[in-house]
């Protein structure tokens, strides 16, 4: 049973408002995503999708929405938990990153033959029923923090009972709904169950009238590091000398347009004040948040005198590393057009362009300290729960607020570093580049810390499985 959904007169005038620019501006939608996919051509495919024409179900699925490739890797635990324990599941995402992502999780053993993936409709009513027509959906189930008005006001309307995982509601969020009439702030009200990472944003949540609110954490706790991936992380650090206590490795996660060049700069001061000091400069491993920049940031270090390789260009797809008789100099050094063999230069290199998706733990597992990159834009940081769940010591920059938890309580437990400028960051990295026992304490304490929030997608199961309609 729902309950009752009473924003205010002034919310519906604004909300129809909002329907009406749709309506009037979906020619504009379409041809942006037909001009988008001039670069990606994946966002030309399946606009039927978008459309809400998707395949009919008549299992009941449980509807679950996960609208980037973040938030999808995230529910990924809770996806597999709601498949072994029997629900047939239809994912719905907004793009054809996440989109691919999704197609390999149901492709996995837990969810096959369960689980299938499509994109989530528009936001036009027609659209949004239509889908729901189609899908049969026993409940719909929306990652993080989704608030698409007429999405969940005709979910609503169909009598889908909706509820919010992994539900995050921060508070420049809040403060932000609050100067705008407080519109998306009422429309959480929608929500018939929240399932909060934190009593932080549980609290939020009940200001904001959702009908029950419970704290079941994060689910991205619970996404294991793949074995594949931290062995042959293993295998390259034996390979490259990088034995504890001889080279450390430095990794620079989820570098985004508009930082890179700070990230080079830090790169660089780090590198000179090592050899300053009398030590070996570390590896740098950087890895860049889009595919689109990856060649981008390799003009980049050969134009700054780099001495970098390629991850395409120097390991295999099963991350081995190739013969040096197949890595060419462009790997190594740089110059697009230089044939020269790497087996002339068999010294690791000074840095590791990370130019691949889905591999982000091998990167992480080569690292003793790890940045994670968007920390000093407006946009805020990345998350930092992967290199926490490898027990590497993390720092950041200044602006948390897209990752208030687990910032808050990683900030208070010891394990993670937030540095105000890029100066004091590379200070900060070269006290925990130190080694020894600080260094050891330190993962041990990231361990400690990842293991006392493990179990969310348990948690999650469990509130849902008494909460979802059979």
């Amino acid at each position: 049973m729902q309950h009752r959904f009473e924003p205010g007169l002034i919310w519906w005038l604004v909300y129809h408002a909002y329907r009406a620019a749709w309506v009037l501006g979906l020619p504009a939608a379409l041809a942006w995503l037909w001009r988008r996919g001039r670069r990606e051509p994946a966002y030309r495919q399946h606009l039927s999708e978008r459309l809400g024409t998707v395949a009919p179900r008549r299992d009941r699925p449980v509807w679950m929405h996960a609208a980037s490739l973040g938030e999808l890797r995230g529910a990924a635990p809770l996806i597999r938990a709601l498949c072994a324990a029997g629900f047939p599941v239809r994912l719905t995402t907004l793009t054809p990153a996440g989109r691919a992502a999704a197609r390999q999780l149901a492709d996995e053993d837990a969810c096959r033959g369960r689980m299938d993936v499509v994109y989530a409709p528009l936001e036009l009513g027609s659209c949004v029923d239509r889908f729901i027509a189609r899908t049969g959906p026993r409940c719909a189930l929306m990652v993080e923090n989704d608030s698409w008005p007429v999405l969940l006001v005709r979910a609503r309307c169909a009598g889908l009972r909706l509820a919010m995982v992994n539900a995050q509601y921060s508070d420049r969020s809040l403060q932000r709904d609050q100067r705008l009439w407080r519109f998306r702030h009422r429309l959480f009200a929608a929500y018939d169950l929240v399932l909060a990472k934190s009593e932080r944003h549980a609290a939020r949540f009940r200001d904001a009238g959702s009908a029950e609110v419970v704290v079941a954490g994060e689910t991205r706790f619970d996404v294991p590091p793949p074995e594949t991936q931290v062995r042959a992380a293993a295998a390259l650090a034996a390979r490259w000398g990088l034995e504890p206590g001889s080279r450390p490795v430095f990794a620079v996660a989820s570098a985004v347009q508009g930082e890179e060049s700070l990230w080079l700069d830090a790169l660089q001061a780090l590198r000179e004040r090592s050899r300053d000091d009398g030590r070996p400069a570390p590896l740098f491993v950087l890895v860049p948040r889009s595919p689109q920049r990856f060649d981008a940031l390799a003009q980049a270090l050969e134009a700054r005198g780099w001495r970098f390789q390629r991850r395409s260009r120097c390991l295999d797809e099963h991350l081995q590393a190739l013969p040096p008789q197949r890595v060419a100099a462009n790997g190594v050094v740089g110059g697009a057009n230089d044939t020269k063999d790497a087996a002339a230069d068999p010294a690791p290199p000074e840095l590791l362009l990370g130019d691949s998706l889905g591999e982000m733990f091998f990167y992480l597992a080569l690292a003793d300290v790890v940045a994670v990159g968007s920390s000093f834009l407006p946009a805020g940081s990345h998350n930092v729960i992967e290199p926490l769940a490898l027990g590497k010591p993390v720092v950041v920059g200044p602006v948390t607020w897209t990752i208030e938890f687990p910032a808050v309580e990683a900030l208070q437990a010891g394990v993670l570093h937030q540095e105000p400028t890029p100066q004091a960051l590379v200070e900060r990295v070269l006290e925990l580049l130190g080694g020894g026992a600080q260094a050891e304490t330190a993962r041990r304490a990231a361990a400690a810390f990842c293991q006392a929030h493990h179990g969310a997608a348990a948690r999650h199961l469990e509130t849902l499985q008494r909460w979802m309609p059979r």
